[in-house]
């Protein structure tokens, strides 16, 4: 399997992922087990650190209260599908969850657990201990230790969706199975860099 469109990115540059609020895959693994679900709320506070709000109720939640890490994947159109599914089937309840949501998992070298075929960014995170946010609010922040994008949507620091194929443009959820996916790009030059 040929993964050579997949790039590694500045870590220091991080929160441009996060800052188009897409609908996010969060993940985390500890001694083998693994899981993944969908989530809307999780994204950048600071340039190097980001956040995820994970309920109590949820598999994936004790696996990074254990571990200390947890990863951000932003999928692409092309898995909405997969992303409902790890939205609505619990591990709590469907052992075999990952199987039953049709996804492949593949390694990328640095990153501590594997991580789903078909995103677009992939972030990992080890967990900022802050008792109070995770136990009071259900917020795990975490510092960015490694970034690899698809280089067909995002290089150079920049995303670039308008040269790609739709498929691979972010999915932005609303509700009850309805997602927007990313528009068309308007860029300042004169403020960017």
């Amino acid at each position: 399997m040929a993964l050579d469109y997949l790039q590694e990115q500045d870590i220091a540059k991080s929160y441009r992922l996060l800052n188009i609020g897409a609908t996010t895959l969060i993940g985390a693994s500890l001694n083998g087990d693994i899981d993944y679900m969908a989530a809307a709320w999780a994204g950048v506070c600071d340039y190097d650190k980001g956040y995820a709000v994970i309920d109590k109720t949820h598999y994936t939640r004790p696996l990074i209260e254990k571990s200390g890490k947890f990863v951000l994947c932003y999928p692409s159109a092309a898995l909405a599908e997969q992303v409902m599914k790890l939205g609505s089937i619990s591990k709590n309840d469907d052992a075999d969850k990952l199987d039953h949501c049709n996804i492949e998992l593949i390694e990328i070298p640095g990153f501590s657990m594997p991580v789903i075929k078909g995103c677009v960014a992939y972030l990992e995170y080890e967990v900022i201990p802050e008792p109070h946010f995770s136990s009071t609010y259900d917020i795990f922040l975490g510092k960015c230790l490694k970034v690899v994008t698809d280089s067909r949507v995002y290089s150079n620091n920049h995303w670039h969706f308008d040269q790609a194929d739709d498929s691979l443009r972010t999915l932005h959820y609303v509700a009850g199975g309805h997602f927007f996916t990313i528009g068309k790009e308007l860029f300042l030059k004169e403020y960017g860099d």
